[in-house]
């Protein structure tokens, strides 16, 4: 199983700047939109929210700037897990578009499973874990993605 993709959106009028490229913020909020899709494949979609009271939360984002998009592009984004814990779950999304193989951005991502009436962080349930792990597994020959376990510094 290649990397899964987990949404697909035009670039809107309103998403870029005055450069006529996609605004930064705006990188953020499609691959948010692309971790709701992921959930829906693990068994945390909005009904399964609502019944058991658990989430995602995001802990912590990075995100690579790699080539411009602008206004009009149809693009989708790609999400690898990297692995995955009880709780929390270590996951890549790449952005892409047609005609043009390498990624746009990148963002790695770390999340954590939590009870909304805590809130607090609890075990995936029974069947995230297993929707997890089997994503995991078929996605075992993927090749380690570029842009993971980086900091941010001025080399010097």
């Amino acid at each position: 199983m290649p990397a899964l993709i987990t949404y697909r959106t035009p670039i809107q009028k309103d998403w870029v700047d005055y450069n006529g490229h996609l605004r930064d913020a705006y990188y953020l909020l499609i691959f948010s939109y692309a971790t709701d899709g992921l959930m829906e494949r693990i068994g945390l979609d909005a009904d399964s929210r609502g019944q058991s009271g658990n989430s995602l939360f995001t802990l912590e984002a990075h995100i690579n700037y790699l080539h411009e998009v602008k206004l009009g592009t149809e693009v989708w984004v790609q999400t690898q897990i990297i692995g995955f814990d009880r709780k929390r779950l270590h996951l890549y999304h790449t952005l892409h578009r047609a005609g043009f193989e390498d990624a746009l951005a990148a963002s790695e991502q770390i999340l954590l499973h939590v009870d909304l009436a805590g809130p607090k962080s609890v075990p995936f349930g029974e069947i995230s874990n297993s929707r997890l792990q089997s994503m995991v597994d078929g996605q075992r020959g993927l090749f380690t993605p570029s842009y993971t376990g980086r900091t941010i510094k001025i080399p010097g």
